[in-house]
């Protein structure tokens, strides 16, 4: 499907301008801690024309045999904001009581993060860093997210390719 650049794009958010609109599609995870899983999801980029995106994720689980969703998942919404040079910053909350700071760089159709700072309330699972990849790929968004959580060293965690929807 063909992306057209809004009008009102701040000239800082154009490396990241791609990313913009809804995207659904499907990913696996897997952890140390956990049984590996697979699910579906949604993630929506929207801007009002000042240097940043807001973002709302939501996915689920989804039944590997059937493609069925299982139960609700995860949900996080922040801001991506940019500044001159591709160079970004992401504030990100999580429904399951972790907020995070996110910098990191855009530049030919990637955008590649690492975590500054994590906090999490006292309910929260343990969690201290992470790391993302963002990239277009024959027009999907495509991403893997690598954490340190629960006593685990920095490693693979989530990956999905997405794809925009046509609403």
């Amino acid at each position: 499907m063909a992306f057209e650049l809004p009008e009102n794009l701040h000239p800082d958010a154009g490396p990241c301008a791609w990313m913009l609109g809804t995207w659904r599609g499907n990913g696996h995870g897997d952890y140390p801690t956990i049984d590996k899983f697979e699910f579906g999801q949604e993630l929506i980029f929207t801007h009002d024309g000042r240097p940043f995106f807001h973002y709302f994720a939501r996915s689920w689980i989804i039944d590997p045999e059937s493609g069925e969703k299982v139960r609700d998942a995860a949900l996080e919404t922040g801001f991506l904001r940019f500044r001159p040079g591709g160079d970004v910053e992401w504030v990100m909350t999580h429904s399951t009581g972790i907020v995070e700071v996110w910098y990191g760089k855009a530049e030919g159709g990637k955008l590649d993060l690492a975590t500054d700072a994590v906090g999490r309330t006292e309910t929260a699972k343990e969690y201290t860093a992470g790391k993302r990849l963002y990239g277009n790929v024959e027009g999907d968004l495509l991403y893997a997210f690598d954490m340190a959580a629960m006593g685990q060293s920095l490693q693979p965690h989530l990956w999905a390719r997405l794809q925009r929807a046509t609403q």
